[in-house]
């Protein structure tokens, strides 16, 4: 469930986006009006963050973990700002605000220049569970803490370049699942077993257990031509996640020109999300 880069994701949009959109700039930001969060919104953040927290010590990554408790915003919706000036000194980046799903060349902008864009609009109550478009906790709590990690930090900035590149080369859809199957969804083995560093997993409250512990999905090594033709749903619990090593491994394996990845996956037919190949290195819990 991210921006417009999620082909399905945009094919499945209402036709009216949640965020207000009146006062973006050409660069699709907004202020993010901090001051305007209301009592109620600050307590829902409270409610979220420490129902995510009685999960992420058991199932979230160590890097996740460890700059998650530095960051210390357990008390309400965080400053933008404040955020942007540690980040800044840790790996360059800075936050963004934005009214919601941006186009994809925007977005890809922002990533290769260092920028994450963080909606600025929190969900509604009784969406608690569910959100169907990023909201400010699912952004930031899922994703702004890895943006602390230089190994990851610098595998974003690459990504977000990777897209220009893809959208030149007419190979979003693609591109789209390495997203999906790495930063929202992404599994990462460790000395204590299986975590969870993909943000949808980490602002999930369902999902994160499900990755995890349960015997139901298939848990394949990372591999990247197998994840590019490797289509996923929306609309439930994955079928298929792909497992790293280390962030290092990340760089490594998506460094090379994706130039003749993407001639030759043209040429295959796509993987389903629940189907098995031969070749699949399973990933045992």
């Amino acid at each position: 469930m991210e921006r417009s880069i999620l082909t399905a994701v945009s094919n499945a949009r209402q036709p009216r986006l949640r965020g207000d959109y009146s006062g973006a700039r050409t660069d699709h930001t907004v202020e993010q009006n901090w001051s305007a969060y209301t009592a109620a919104e600050h307590s829902l953040w409270r409610k979220l963050y420490d129902r995510q927290m009685r999960l992420v010590p058991q199932y979230a990554c160590e890097e996740f973990l460890h700059t998650l408790d530095r960051l210390d915003v357990s008390g309400g919706i965080p400053r933008f700002e404040a955020i942007s000036r540690k980040l800044r000194r840790a790996t360059g980046w800075e936050l963004v605000a934005v009214p919601g799903l941006i186009p994809d060349l925007g977005f890809f902008e922002h990533l290769a220049n260092r920028r994450f864009p963080v909606t600025n609009w929190l969900r509604r109550p009784q969406e608690a569970e569910y959100v169907v478009e990023p909201d400010v906790f699912h952004d930031f709590f899922g994703h702004v803490p890895l943006l602390f990690d230089p190994v990851y930090a610098d595998y974003m900035a690459a990504y977000g370049a990777g897209g220009l590149k893809a959208a030149r080369l007419d190979s979003l859809k693609h591109l789209a699942r390495l997203y999906w199957y790495t930063v929202e969804f992404g599994l990462i083995r460790t000395p204590e077993g299986l975590r969870g560093y993909g943000a949808g997993l980490l602002s999930s409250s369902g999902e994160l257990l499900y990755a995890v512990d349960s015997a139901e999905p298939r848990r394949v090594k990372f591999d990247l031509e197998r994840l590019l033709r490797t289509e996923y749903r929306i609309d439930r619990f994955q079928d298929t996640y792909f497992v790293i090593d280390g962030f290092e491994q990340l760089i490594a394996d998506t460094a090379p020109d994706f130039t003749p990845v993407y001639e030759r996956i043209r040429r295959m037919p796509p993987i389903a999300p629940d189907e098995a190949t031969w070749d699949d290195v399973v990933v045992r819990r």
